[in-house]
């Protein structure tokens, strides 16, 4: 077999894409594999992401992988500590030696004759070859080369610093300087307590709130079982403590919206005092989890607020000045440097082209399968994370998943296996993700659709998603396996 075949290849060597290479190793140890990865290091997101205070806006029993215990002392924990487990993860089980870097996808084809993915590869300025039987993307949804910035009015003009998160500058001096950061979401609120630190005065300026939750940065009760219990054993149970809670929480909210919405601002009120315009500056429009919840680890963001040394101002912008932003509402915002917090670029699959037998794949044209494969499209999957819960719960869940899905089509003798719809009257399609966030509407129609019901409905419910991807059965009739072009089954 040439040196440029492999089982299966794995694009992306970020958080998925290790815990990929980990899963395959384990139970699928006879398939010989490589990740692909577009660039020069090993993290993606933990690697690519280097604002201040970078963080996890997931609890780190659930965001770590589930065989290899979390184990530091925070459950918010930072970005670098982050980036340390996995390239740790993948320097332990020897994942690290399976990585080629600088290797960019450009387009894989399927053939169903030879029951074969060839992969056009940009490495430098040379454009390689590779083919697998089995592909598996785990690049994410967003754009890693570029962040979403809106056309603000008179940009030119500003004669300060505008930086974008998803570029940030290594040497940046923020220290004595006045910085407005644009935005309300998980970075902003991120960005902003910790530019408060040296900074002279940091502003939020948002269009409209989102929902603001303080909680610990410590899990006092996943702290005791660590020190009381083997370290397997207390990942275990602090794990499925961790998504039982988010389960019950997310439902209370969807259940019932207006009372889950006053104790969140009932909490906000608490933190910043009776007198502070919470129905301004914390009240979003939207119900909990229309939109994803903000985390602040001990209330970090309330606690600059509270300093002054950080304030939150909601209105729109009028144009950019030479100095600053000029606002709607007649105010101005003196700045040395704006911060555009203001979202990502989604691309599935990191962009690349897909063809089947010929036939260019426009994936919005496609039905998500169990939230991992393409309606039509054979021996794909993508691990995609929760929208309402830590990214890696889902996309262990889709690994192992992989896994079994190739063994069983080894211990059948099948090559390809395809998720086919049946005509049915009674199932309706809908945007994938159902949030409400700018940089999913910008995009989503880009995307897949999901049906109304199993295998094509999309759940977002990691019990739900453990029966169905780890015990339920592979032949559930949407299924279809071939050898080499010839379907067998069902």
């Amino acid at each position: 077999m040439s040196e440029n075949h492999v089982d299966v290849i794995i694009v992306g060597a970020g958080l998925s894409g290790i815990g990929a290479g980990c899963h395959l190793q384990k139970h699928c140890p006879g398939k010989t594999y490589i990740i692909l990865e577009s660039r020069q290091t090993i993290g993606g997101t933990w690697d690519l992401f280097r604002y201040p205070g970078i963080r996890s806006d997931s609890d780190m029993y659930t965001l770590g992988y589930a065989f290899r215990p979390w184990r530091g002392a925070k459950s918010i924990a930072d970005g670098s500590s982050i980036l340390a487990y996995i390239q740790e993860t993948a320097e332990t089980y020897g994942i690290d030696r399976k990585i080629r870097f600088d290797h960019r996808v450009a387009r894989a084809t399927w053939s169903s004759t030879e029951a074969l993915w060839t992969l056009e590869v940009d490495h430098g300025a040379e454009r390689v070859r590779i083919t697998c039987s089995f592909l598996y993307t785990c690049t994410g949804y967003y754009d890693y080369a570029d962040g979403y910035t809106p056309d603000f009015p008179g940009r030119a003009r500003y004669t300060g610093m505008i930086v974008h998160p998803q570029q940030w500058p290594a040497h940046l001096a923020y220290a004595g300087k006045r910085v407005v950061v644009i935005g309300s979401g998980a970075t902003a609120v991120t960005l902003v307590p910790a530019l408060a630190r040296t900074a002279a005065h940091v502003t939020m300026l948002q269009r409209s709130p989102s929902y603001v939750a303080a909680l610990p940065s410590q899990d006092k009760t996943a702290n005791w079982l660590r020190r009381n219990l083997p370290a397997h054993l207390a990942h275990g149970l602090s794990r499925w403590r961790n998504v039982l809670l988010t389960i019950l929480f997310y439902n209370l909210a969807r259940k019932k919206p207006a009372q889950f919405k006053q104790r969140i601002l009932a909490m906000a009120r608490r933190q910043l005092g009776p007198d502070y315009d919470i129905a301004t500056h914390f009240t979003p429009t939207y119900n909990p989890w229309d939109q994803r919840m903000c985390l602040v680890p001990d209330g970090d963001l309330f606690d600059a607020i509270r300093a002054g040394t950080a304030d939150v101002v909601t209105d729109h912008i009028d144009s950019f000045t030479e100095t600053g932003i000029r606002l709607v509402s007649g105010a101005e915002l003196d700045a040395d440097i704006i911060v555009t917090a203001t979202g990502l670029q989604l691309k599935l699959l990191g962009g690349l082209d897909l063809v089947v037998d010929g036939t260019p794949v426009d994936l919005s044209r496609t039905t998500s399968y169990k939230g991992m494969m393409y309606s039509d499209v054979p021996n794909l999957a993508t691990a995609l994370g929760y929208t309402n819960a830590s990214w890696t719960l889902k996309a262990d869940l889709t690994s192992h998943y992989v896994c079994r899905l190739i063994n069983h089509m080894d211990s059948r003798g099948y090559t390809s296996c395809t998720p086919r719809k049946k005509r049915d009257p009674a199932m309706t399609e809908a945007p994938l993700l159902n949030f409400t966030s700018g940089y999913i509407k910008r995009a989503i129609h880009t995307f897949p659709k999901q049906g109304s019901k199993k295998p094509w409905k999309l759940y977002q419910n990691y019990i739900l998603d453990f029966i169905s991807l780890k015990v339920g059965t592979l032949d559930d009739g949407a299924m279809e396996f071939s050898r080499k072009g010839r379907k067998v089954h069902p």
